[in-house]
């Protein structure tokens, strides 16, 4: 269901003591760069949703003929849409990657791929424990410049004590560069102080054009991936600022609206981050009650004819999804259609 279509805000706070807005940022923001609309041009925002396998992802096409490919960003989403490029899809096989996915990196000709930062490698927000991981890639060579190291601790150390999260991210990195390489065919290379300018081509994506200190570089690829943060959808009746819900401590001022996760405090942090940062929003409701409304069920506000799932619908999808798993040897195997996601949760 689809609030502003299906069911209404108003109609929500209305029938409801409090309502948590827990949307997210789901829409990947843009370069705005020249060529950022050419074929195989894409999002992280759309990437990740198609190889974790979301329906609305399932038929998005993505061209892995050419050899190269260039993730623009110096995160987490940057460093997984990377490796998934750029790793054996042998090593894939028993994680729970959708099927689709699977079969095209099987078939992918990818076998360069650069992570490139806007930024030195001092401002690059990758977590440490990412970065050691990066060595396990059995069949890939990982190579970071060790220069470009130095002179982040040199910056960082210009300014005072190095804090811990940063030392220990150059150590990380420190520790990737100096794994001994096997001469791979496929490798995956961090870039940093790369200012993405144009992406060119004609038909499709054929090069991107970097500003660096020392001039500007052109960089051949067949693919270009976006990951450079993340925007909320607009919801009607919400009022947005600086890429978030605008609130105060989780509360919507003049409301029973709440909100918590990336809708509340913009797209940052991890899981553990938005739990505990979930928790106190739930407690702030909780000294806000008064007495419950006897509110009823939220089918009542429906304005179309949809199958709602409740928790004991989707635990039987999660129940189905494992047991598929098991046969395999993988997590799960994730339903990737919503009428097959239904078919799975009927009792």
């Amino acid at each position: 269901m689809e609030l502003g279509k299906d069911i209404s805000l108003e109609d929500l706070t209305n029938k409801y003591d409090a309502v948590v807005m827990a949307t997210g940022s789901s829409i990947g923001k843009k370069l705005g760069i020249p060529g950022e609309d050419l074929p195989n041009s894409i999002s992280a925002s759309e990437f990740v949703p198609w190889y974790n396998g979301h329906p609305d992802f399932k038929d998005f096409k993505i061209d892995l003929l050419g050899k190269v490919a260039v993730v623009i960003g110096a995160g987490n989403v940057a460093m997984d849409c990377g490796r998934m490029l750029a790793i054996d899809p042998k090593e894939l096989d028993e994680t729970d990657s959708a099927d689709h996915a699977l079969n095209a990196l099987h078939k992918s000709n990818i076998r360069k791929v650069f992570i490139t930062g806007r930024r030195g490698a001092e401002f690059a927000a990758f977590t440490a424990p990412e970065l050691r991981d990066l060595p396990k890639l059995e069949h890939t060579d990982v190579y970071i410049n060790a220069d470009a190291i130095a002179l982040a601790y040199k910056n960082a150390e210009a300014k005072g004590e190095v804090e811990k999260h940063l030392a220990s991210n150059l150590e990380a990195m420190k520790a990737v560069i100096e794994v001994p390489k096997q001469g791979h065919e496929r490798s995956l290379e961090f870039l940093f102080s790369h200012t993405p300018k144009e992406i060119l081509g004609q038909d499709k994506v054929e090069a991107i054009v970097y500003s660096t200190p020392d001039g500007d570089v052109t960089i051949p690829c067949d693919l270009v991936i976006t990951a450079i943060g993340y925007v909320p959808e607009v919801i009607p009746g919400i009022h947005f600022e600086s890429g978030k819900i605008a609130n105060i401590d989780g509360r919507v001022i003049g409301s029973n609206i709440y909100t918590v996760g990336w809708a509340k405090r913009g797209p940052s942090g991890v899981i553990g981050t938005n739990k505990s940062d979930a928790a106190d929003v739930v407690q702030l409701l909780i000294s806000d009650l008064k007495e419950p409304k006897q509110a009823g069920d939220i089918s009542e506000l429906l304005k179309s004819n949809h199958e709602i799932v409740d928790q004991p619908y989707w635990v039987r999808i999660n129940e189905a999804e494992v047991a598929a798993g098991e046969v395999r040897g993988k997590p799960r195997v994730k339903a990737v259609s919503v009428a097959d996601l239904l078919r799975l949760g009927q009792p």
